[in-house]
């Protein structure tokens, strides 16, 4: 059963369409537990794409991530650097809980 996260199903794909375009921009990214956990396979699907560096892969992949630009850089950079790699690409490190909330926080990071 996936995650709700709190959102309408829309709302909930547009938001982790963003964070994982985020994410593979910046190459890290501080969120909450349940947030990292499901940003992670997706992010790790894209970076699979990557790997086939093909046309059809590259519009499979511009069809999730937003901008454009970041998914030049994930065929041109982040992919070839996991080209030995079988997955794991990512990992999440819990940070501890966050003072307005109480929710647990992660550190979502490319491996």
């Amino acid at each position: 059963m996936p995650r709700k996260l709190g959102k309408t199903s829309d709302q909930r794909r547009a938001m982790l369409r963003q964070q994982v375009t985020d994410f593979l921009d910046h190459g890290k990214m501080e969120t909450t537990v349940t947030r990292a956990k499901e940003i992670k396979p997706l992010a790790e699907k894209m970076i699979t794409l990557g790997k086939k560096s093909d046309l059809a892969a590259y519009r499979q992949a511009m069809s999730f991530i937003t901008r454009e630009d970041v998914c030049k850089k994930l065929f041109k950079e982040i992919a070839p650097t996991y080209a030995e790699r079988n997955g794991g690409y990512t990992r999440i490190i819990r940070t501890g809980i966050r003072r307005g909330d109480a929710a647990e926080t992660a550190v979502i990071e490319l491996v």
